[in-house]
C-alpha cells in the first residue's frame, strides 16, 4: 500500500558515475496532519543478494577477502574486509544472481539455496535491498578457485573458516560486515552447523 502521506515533488541526479546519486524533494505529511517540503539525497546502486555457504560435516563457513575504498577512508588501516559473498543483481532474480556471484567470488557451483530474509542495510542513504541466503557446500562442488572476475576489477581472496572461529571474530573485531554478521548470527540461533 502505498503512502498518502508522501508527494514527490522532483529527483535531480547529482551524479552518475559509479552508480546514481539522487536529490529528492518531496512533501511529507507530519503527525498533526500539517504538510512539510523535505529534500534529501539517495544513492541508487541497485539491489544485491549475499550468502552464507556452510559445511555441516567440517563445521566450516566460506567467506572472502578484499579490499573495500569506503571502509580504507573511514580508518581501516588496511581497507581489507572480511564478509560473505555477494554481488549486485544486475537485473537477474535474487536466486540467480547469487549462484552466478558464488561461483566466480567463491569457485563453488550451487544449486540448492534458501533465502532466508531480505533488509535494507543503509536506509537512510541507500536505496539497496540486500536479499540473504544460506546453503550448503561440499568439496565436490569446487569448480574453479574463485577470486572475481578480471574485468570487474575483482581481487578476492577465498576463506574456509571454522564456524565457531569466525563468530568469534566479530566479538574480536576481525568481521565488521554487517550483512556476514547477520548471516553468521542466523546460522548459530538456526543451528546450521549443529550436528
Amino acid at each position: 500500500m502505498k503512502n498518502k502521506g508522501i508527494k514527490l515533488i522532483k529527483t535531480e541526479v547529482l551524479s552518475d558515475n559509479w552508480y546514481t546519486l539522487n536529490k529528492v524533494t518531496y512533501e511529507f505529511q507530519n503527525k498533526t496532519g500539517q504538510w512539510e517540503t523535505h529534500s534529501r539525497e539517495a544513492y541508487d546502486r541497485g539491489n544485491g543478494a549475499t550468502i552464507l555457504l556452510y559445511n555441516r560435516e567440517k563445521q566450516t563457513v566460506i567467506l572472502t577477502k578484499q579490499f573495500r575504498l569506503p571502509t580504507y577512508v573511514n580508518g581501516n588501516p588496511t581497507g581489507l574486509l572480511i564478509e560473505a559473498c555477494a554481488g549486485l543483481l544486475d537485473k537477474d532474480n535474487p536466486e540467480k544472481c547469487i549462484k552466478k556471484e558464488t561461483q566466480e567470488e567463491t569457485g563453488y557451483k550451487i544449486e540448492n539455496v534458501q533465502k532466508i530474509f531480505e533488509a535494507y542495510m543503509s536506509p537512510g542513504s541507500v536505496t539497496e535491498i540486500l536479499y540473504f541466503f544460506v546453503a550448503e557446500y561440499n568439496e565436490d562442488m569446487k569448480v574453479s578457485e574463485g577470486g572475481g572476475l578480471e574485468e570487474e576489477q575483482e581481487n578476492i581472496e577465498v576463506l574456509e573458516i571454522n564456524f565457531d572461529q569466525a563468530f568469534e571474530m566479530i566479538n574480536k573485531g576481525e568481521i565488521k560486515d554487517g550483512k556476514t554478521i547477520m548471516l553468521l548470527q542466523h546460522a548459530k540461533i538456526n543451528k546450521l552447523l549443529s550436528e
